[in-house]
């Protein structure tokens, strides 16, 4: 890992912070509810915008069409050509 300071002290690494954000995707074929992760001050549309395949997701679950759980799973990555619309999911639903 590299780490470069510039004049006034602002640290530059390789690493990304980003901040996940519970969402609800529709893909051509499922309904995910999990995380995706969001680079700090940016939108999910800007994370959608990237020049990227897929798009990682967390703490995963897919839903089928009478809203049962058919999956699990702590990770998927998603391709980003298979998703049809993302939306943020309010929080205090839950």
């Amino acid at each position: 890992m590299t780490i470069e300071f510039d004049d006034k002290g602002k640290i530059f690494t390789d690493i990304v912070s980003k901040v996940p954000v519970q969402v609800v995707v529709q893909t051509t074929l499922q309904l995910l509810r999990g995380r995706m992760h969001v680079r700090r001050g940016e939108r999910i549309k800007d994370e959608l915008d990237r020049d990227e395949l897929f798009i990682a997701m967390t703490d995963v679950e897919v839903v089928g069409s009478e809203s049962q759980v058919l999956f699990q799973s702590p990770f998927i990555a998603v391709r980003r050509n298979q998703i049809v619309w993302v939306m943020p999911e309010d929080e205090d639903q839950e």
